[in-house]
């Protein structure tokens, strides 16, 4: 599924992330970014592709349009959880591969 600008926009807005934060992520410009944000960027479902797996990565989850309801955007882990995933995000060591 490709996800529309205002959705990227909305998913930034939850997880809290700058416009320039989420542009060094995708490699664009923040004017880019705005752009795909305001309905207005070329690039196609390849620019969504790369905005999308950024704001993943940051916990939003994109859920697909269907009969009943229209596309959206929620968060991964709920709001108490946050801040301690970022504390262990944060406190240094060796990278490793975990489940979350």
């Amino acid at each position: 599924m490709s996800i529309t600008g205002p959705q990227g926009k909305a998913a930034r807005a939850l997880i809290q992330w700058s416009r320039d934060h989420v542009a060094r992520l995708t490699g664009l410009s923040a004017d880019q970014l705005a752009d795909f944000e305001a309905g207005r960027a070329q690039g196609g479902n390849e620019l969504a592709d790369r905005v999308r797996a950024a704001l993943e990565g940051g916990g939003a989850v994109f859920i697909d349009e269907n009969s009943d309801r229209g596309a959206g955007v929620r968060l991964k882990f709920p709001n108490r959880d946050l801040k301690p995933i970022g504390r262990m995000e944060n406190e240094g060591g060796p990278v490793g591969d975990d489940d979350i």
